[in-house]
This record gives C-alpha cells, structure tokens and sequence, in this order.
C-alpha cells in the first residue's frame, strides 16, 4: 500500500516538473517572438525614418552644389580669373560674401590653374583664403580634370570639417580656374541630433564622416587597413587621425547594433542607405534606440503568456474536478437505478427527490458553464481591447498637428460667425473637412507617409491653384492691407499640370508683388484669368513701383535681384516650373504702372 501511494506522490511530482518546463518554454518562446516583433517594428519606423534623415542631407548638398555651378558661368569670375594677379578682386570678394551669406555656406573661393586662390567670401579676414595655394586638394586637380568635384576633409586654416563641392570654369572650351564652395554640416547634424536617432554617415572605406554623435567622427566602422588608412589621411587631410572602431557590434542577421561605452551597452535597430546621388561611396547609417521597446515588448509578451498558461491550467482543473464530479455522480445515479429497479413500488418518493435533486445540479452545472463562457467572452474582449489602444496610440501621435489645426480652424470659424462672415467661416469649415481628409489619409496609409510624393502633372482647374495660393498667402495679405482682385465670372480653364507646382509660381508672384507694395497708398493686386486659342493665360498685376529697363533686362537671370535679402533664384526657378509644364513665364512690357507678369500654359479640354 505504501508503495503504491509513493508511485502516486512520485506521477504527481513528475507532471508538476513537465508542467513548470512547458510553462519556462513557452514564456522563454513568447519573448523571443515578441523581441522579433518588436525588432521589426523598430525597423519599419526607422526605414520610415531613413528618408526624412536622408532628404535633410542631400538637400542641404544639392542646394549648395547648385551655387559653383551657376558662379561658374558668372562673367565676373571668368573675368577675374583672366586677369588672375593682376589686381585687387574686391568687387568679387564682395559678391562671394554675400552669396556665401545668403546659402549659409561656411566659405566660397575661386582658383586660378596654378591652385592659387585669388578671391574668396572671406577676404580681408585672418582665416582669408586669398594667396592659398591649393594645388594639393582632391577638389582642386579632379574638377580641373572632370569638371566638377567633391571632397569631405579638414580645411587647412580654419581646422574645421565640411563637404568641398567644386566646379570648373571655362572659356570656349579652356579651363581658366576653379570655382569652390564649402559647407559645413552642422546644421544637418543639430537636424537628426533633434530627431531622437542616433546617424551618421560613412564614406567608401567606412570612416564616419557627418554625425549626430560628434566623438565618433573620423572612427570607422571596422579597423583600416595600411592602404586605406594612407588613403584615408590623404583624402581628408588628417595627418595623425587613428580611425579607431566605433564602440559598436553589429550581430549577423538581425539588424541589431549593440554600442559599448562607459555604462551599460544600448542595442540600436540599424538600417542603412546609400547615397550615389549626394556624394559617391557615401552611406547613411540610422539608429533607432531598441533597448526599452525590445524589453518592455519581451516582458509584455511573457506576462501575457504566464497570465494565459495559469487561467487555462485553472481552467483545466476546474473541468477536470467537474467531469470527475460528474462521473461519481454518474455512477450513483447508476447504483440508485438498479436499487430503484428492485424497491421501484416502495421508494417511489425517494426516487422523486433524488431526481429533484439531479435537476438542481445538472441547473447548477448550466449556470457555472455559463459562467465560464462569459469569463472567456470577456478575456478575449479585454485582449482586442488592449490591442486596439496600442494601434489608437499610434494614429493619435501622427494625427495630432491635424488635429491642432482643426481646432484652430474651427476657433477661426466660430469667431467669423459671431462677426457675421459666412464667406471665411465656410472657408474654415472647408479647410476642416480637408484636414479630416487629411485625418483619414493617416490613419490609412500611416507606414508609407515619408515617401516622396509623386508631382505628376494631372488635369487641374486653374482656379483651384489660384485659390490654394491665396489661402497659403492669406495671413500675409490680410496683414499688409492689400486689395485682392480675382478673376470676373466662374470659369475655371482646364490645364495639364501638378496643383502644388503651379501654386508655388503663383505664390512666388504674389510674394514679390507684396513686397513691392510696401508702404505704398492704396495697394492693389489684380489676378486676370484670360483663354487664347489653345492657351490659357495667368495674369497677377499690382500697382506698385514697377521695375526698371535694367532690372527687367536681367530679371530671369540667377543671383540677379533689387530685394536688399533676396537671393535672386524665386523667378529663376519660377520660369524653370512653367517650362517643365510647356509653357512659359514672362514680365509683361506693356505696365502702364506697377509689375505684371504672365504665365502662360496650354488648355486642355
């Protein structure tokens, strides 16, 4: 008998043992899947990032490379490089630093063949690069060679690291000099430093360039080689640069970084992008931080497992006690039936109690049943429950700014109506159902919103564009206190062109129009809408000052402009649009005051 009551103890303990290693297992497996979904979140935000980080960089370079190209072709370079050491280039000097001031470019010099600077935005200065001999640079021999260069490295009077882009200048086909532009990457880097991410970018060998980390600039992703080294320091101009490793291990196959320092390592999602169109060989490398997602998902995911794994034992047990019960019970019944059978006549009341009884468990049973389906019902509801708010989370953080401006735009609306204006309150109302609009886009497209959008021209009412610019210009006009014409009559022609494209010729003529009639009596701006044959024409006409012969003659020109801040590349880039829409952008001759400029595109029926 002792025997067989310790084989009993000895099953029991066993099951107990299997039972705590099927629950270790399975909360261990529900970690590591929730880890792995955590990790693949983390890396959708961060390739949802990855553009964002990367547009800041290549626009920043390819705003600045646009400015050595058009200084290239500018006459007062090419005229001070034929007359290279023959005289002062103040007036050039001059206009370098002002160009140089209004890109927020660190410096811009021009060389002559020799690799002698002979003018620069910061002559006069201690750090003047007037006098330089820069035949050394990588920029200097490759934009001889190839016509135009780029190269990452220190320079040699400030110390100061920057992207050089340079371009050569020519005259019928012979080099004459060489037209430098440096920018420092400063502010891009404070851009992804605010970002929450930690990026950086590597040239072809692997050394970190531009960083959000500034002690890791000049490391390298692994040790260089001799060769590479060598290269290394001769191309960025580092003499005693170690290029240590990063402090950053990099697991196979997982996309997780783990980055050592001084306290305790952090793991980083890293995704990464190359970038041929900015600098050749260089790549953008973007860390998302992982360590409180990956553990806060993994003991998630283990709780809810533990949770899960003791309420269905319980429940087990329960259905196990209720089908032993019930099977005791069964075999009294049984035992009771055959005595019945015997004593049938002279029990007859005894049986009618006990099935009195039956009735009252068998009722009992049906209401703890039920009972248990309602608890299920409502575990599983609280379980959707949770993961609906996690997915509301989400969606609210990206609809917040549209959500800020409804609730600004309806503010606006509510105060035109207290006042008696129908016409801006209905237009408020509009731009609330746009920001709705705006609302269902987010929450239905949320994991692709950093793409870039497509500007493929499309049919487009000419006025909706009119409309959208005066919208966008609203403030400013209703500040400065001029008097608005829009076209006469409802018709709007049809044009094949991209809304945003076409608004921004119109903003950008309506701004110069502003600030043209600053301080100016009775300022007005007439917008004509007018169709010739196959043509559709936009005038926008104020009745400002006007433009003189010489400014009108360089007016489309680059650089060229009478605004005391003005960059001089509104109009440029103006006419630019219209011609990729096929048509064109021109000043109107005829003014009899003020500024009238036309744009003037094909209809489309």
């Amino acid at each position: 008998m002792r025997e067989a009551v310790g084989r009993l103890r000895d099953g029991r303990w066993l099951i107990v043992v299997i039972a705590l290693a099927i629950l270790a297992g399975a909360i261990a497996i529900a970690g590591r899947i929730a880890t792995g979904q955590a990790t693949s979140d983390l890396r959708d935000t961060a390739l949802a990032a990855l553009p964002l980080a990367a547009g800041t960089l290549t626009g920043e370079i390819e705003k600045q490379r646009l400015v050595p190209l058009v200084l290239a072709r500018d006459d007062a370079v090419r005229g001070a490089l034929r007359r290279a050491g023959t005289m002062q280039e103040a007036a050039l000097n001059d206009k370098l630093k002002a160009i140089a001031g209004d890109a927020s470019a660190s410096a811009i010099y021009v060389i002559d063949t020799a690799g002698i600077a002979i003018s620069a935005s910061n002559a006069g200065e201690p750090t003047s690069f007037v006098g330089i001999d820069y035949n050394f640079r990588h920029y200097f021999n490759e934009a001889m060679a190839k016509g135009s260069a780029s190269q990452y490295g220190l320079g040699t009077i400030s110390g100061r690291p920057g992207l050089y882009l340079s371009s050569r200048v020519d005259d019928n086909g012979k080099p004459l000099g060489v037209v430098v532009l440096k920018v420092e990457l400063d502010g891009v880097e404070a851009n992804w430093r605010s970002s929450g991410f930690l990026v950086f970018v590597t040239d072809e060998r692997g050394v970190v360039l531009a960083t959000s980390e500034p002690e890791w600039r000049f490391h390298a992703l692994a040790p260089l080689s001799a060769q590479d080294a060598a290269a290394a320091h001769e191309q960025l101009q580092l003499a005693d640069a170690a290029f240590e490793p990063l402090p950053m291990r990099r697991a196979a196959g997982d996309g997780l970084a783990t980055i050592e320092g001084s306290g305790k390592p952090r793991q980083f999602v890293e995704v990464v992008q190359g970038l041929p169109d900015a600098v050749p060989g260089w790549r953008l490398w973007l860390l998302t931080p992982a360590d409180a997602a990956l553990s806060s998902a993994a003991n998630t995911a283990r709780l809810t497992t533990l949770l899960g794994l003791l309420l269905t034992g319980l429940l087990a047990y329960v259905l196990t006690r209720r089908r032993r019960a019930r099977r005791l019970r069964q075999e009294a019944l049984a035992r009771m039936n055959a005595e019945l059978e015997s004593r049938v006549s002279s029990r007859t009341a005894e049986l009618t109690r006990s099935n009195s009884a039956l009735a009252g468990e068998i009722a009992e049973r049906e209401s703890a049943e039920a009972k248990v389906r309602r608890l299920r019902d409502d575990l599983a509801q609280a379980n959707r429950l949770s993961i609906l708010g996690q997915i509301a989370a989400g969606v609210a953080h990206e609809i917040n700014q549209p959500v800020a401006a409804i609730r600004t735009y309806a503010e606006n609306a509510g105060r035109f109506l207290e006042g008696g204006k129908t016409e801006p309150a209905t237009g408020n109302l509009t731009s609330i159902v746009s920001m709705t609009e705006r609302i269902g886009a987010i929450t239905s497209t949320l994991r692709t919103f950093a793409r870039r959008p497509g500007v493929a021209a499309s049919p487009l009412p000419v006025r909706e564009a009119i409309d959208g610019a005066l919208s966008l210009l609203s403030g400013r006009i209703r500040d400065s206190g001029v008097t608005i014409v829009k076209p006469r009559g409802n018709a709007s022609p049809m044009v094949m062109a991209s809304r945003i494209r076409l608004e921004q010729i119109l903003v950008n003529l309506l701004q110069n129009a502003l600030d043209a009639m600053k301080d100016q009596p009775d300022p007005r701006i007439e917008i004509d809408l007018a169709e010739r044959d196959d043509r559709v024409l936009i005038s926008v006409r104020d009745n400002g000052p006007g433009l003189g012969p010489e400014a009108a003659g360089n007016l489309f020109m680059p650089f060229q402009t009478t605004k005391e801040k003005g960059l001089g590349l509104g109009l440029v880039i103006s006419q630019e649009i219209a011609q990729e829409l096929g048509g064109t952008l021109r000043l109107d001759p005829d003014s009899a005051a003020g500024a009238s400029f036309t744009i003037d595109l094909r209809r489309i029926e």
